[in-house]
């Protein structure tokens, strides 16, 4: 069985995410942005979602130039994506950037899953 993947995409407006399982779309959400979230509602989310899947996560983190990524916590210092016990994260640099209307269609967040998947 492979592991879920979670694509997050966090920006100075929003933070979307969107969770993939065994083909399937599980959830698509679009929370308040980094600068409004306690500084360990990133890594609980992830560590509550491998636990409600009973499977380790891989998190897909879309670096951007806003730092906003970082805010989420779960990068070290360095920038690399934090390994743990209930989820991985892949730091991906996404070369193109579309402007989410309302939930959107998630297509970008999809292409990030299929890059995290090629590099399993």
């Amino acid at each position: 069985m492979s592991r879920p993947h979670l694509v997050c995409k966090p920006s100075s407006s929003a933070t979307r995410l969107l969770l993939i399982h065994n083909e399937r779309e599980l959830l698509r959400a679009q929370l308040p942005p980094p600068s409004q979230a306690h500084w360990r509602a990133a890594p609980t989310l992830c560590e509550a979602l491998a636990l409600w899947l009973q499977h380790p996560l891989s998190v897909a983190l879309h670096a951007d130039a806003e730092g906003t990524s970082s805010a989420l916590t779960l990068c070290d210092g360095f920038g690399f994506g934090e390994h743990r016990l209930h989820y991985e994260v892949e730091v991906i640099d996404a070369a193109h950037r579309r402007r989410p209307r309302a939930l959107g269609s998630f297509t970008d967040l999809r292409q990030l899953d299929l890059a995290l998947r090629g590099i399993e």
